[in-house]
C-alpha cells in the first residue's frame, strides 16, 4: 500500500514544482521538452514524469506529440482576450461578494506597500496578483476562487513569457489605490466593483497596446533567437 501512495505524493511534487516552472517561464512557451532530462532533473524513472506530464497537458500547460516530444504551448493573442474577458465579467462579481469579509488592516497594508516604490517589474507584477488574489480569495465560492487562481497563474505566464516583466507597460498605483480606498472607507460595494472592472479594462487596453508595439515585437525576436541557439 505504501508504493502507490509513494509514487502518487511523487507526482504530485514533480507535477507542482514542473507547474511552477512553466507557470513562470523556466521552460518557455514555444519550446520542447526532454523526458530523459526530465527523469536526470528529478532523479527518477520515467513514469511519475510521464503522471506529471499528463496531468499537465489536461490543464493546457503541455501538449505532448506522438513521436516527437512535449511541446510547450505558444501564447496567442486570443488566450490574453479571454483572459480579461474573463476577469472583467467575474472579478467585480467576487470582489461584491468578498467585501462583508474583508479585513481594513489588510486593505490598509496593501495600500501601503503599493505606495513604496518597487522597481522590479516582477516583484511588482507579483503584489499586483497577490493583491488581486486576496480579493477574490474572500469571497466565499470554492468553484470561483479555484477558476481564478488557474486564470491568474495563465496570467502570469502571459505576462512574463511576453516580456511585460523587462518593461512597465502600465502603472496602476493610482487605481489600485483607489479600489483600496473604496474598501477601507466602507462605500458602496458597486462603485468597488465598478473601479475594479474600469481597473481591468484599462490594463486590457494597454496589454493589447504593448503588443502591437516594436517594443514587444523585438523583445519577442531576441526570444526567439536566443531559443534557437540553445537547441
Amino acid at each position: 500500500m505504501s508504493e502507490p501512495g509513494g509514487r502518487l505524493s511523487l507526482k504530485r511534487k514533480i507535477y507542482l514544482d514542473l507547474k511552477q516552472k512553466l507557470i513562470q517561464c523556466v521552460y518557455p512557451p514555444g519550446s520542447e521538452l526532454n523526458e530523459l532530462l526530465l527523469t536526470a532533473e528529478y532523479s527518477v524513472s520515467r513514469t511519475p514524469i510521464r503522471e506529471a506530464v499528463s496531468q499537465l497537458e489536461l490543464e493546457g500547460y503541455l501538449k505532448v506529440l506522438p513521436k516527437k516530444g512535449i511541446y510547450i504551448p505558444d501564447v496567442s493573442i486570443d488566450k490574453v482576450l479571454q483572459i480579461f474577458q474573463t476577469r472583467l465579467e467575474v472579478e467585480p462579481v467576487t470582489l461584491r461578494m468578498a467585501v462583508p469579509y474583508l479585513n481594513v488592516e489588510e486593505l490598509i497594508e496593501f495600500r501601503r506597500r503599493f505606495q513604496e516604490p518597487e522597481p522590479d517589474l516582477l516583484k511588482a507584477q507579483q503584489l499586483d496578483t497577490e493583491m488581486h488574489l486576496y480579493l477574490i480569495d474572500r469571497c466565499g465560492n470554492y468553484y470561483l476562487t479555484e477558476m481564478m487562481h488557474r486564470l491568474f497563474d495563465d496570467n502570469t505566464r502571459v505576462v512574463i513569457a511576453t516580456g511585460q516583466t523587462k518593461t512597465k507597460i502600465h502603472n496602476a498605483v493610482v487605481e489600485h489605490t483607489e479600489i483600496l480606498d473604496s474598501l477601507i472607507t466602507h462605500q458602496d460595494p458597486e462603485y468597488s466593483a465598478q473601479l475594479l472592472r474600469k481597473h481591468i479594462g484599462t490594463c486590457r487596453s494597454e496589454a493589447l497596446k504593448y503588443f502591437s508595439s516594436d517594443q514587444y515585437r523585438n523583445y519577442m525576436k531576441e526570444t526567439k533567437a536566443k531559443r534557437g541557439n540553445d537547441l
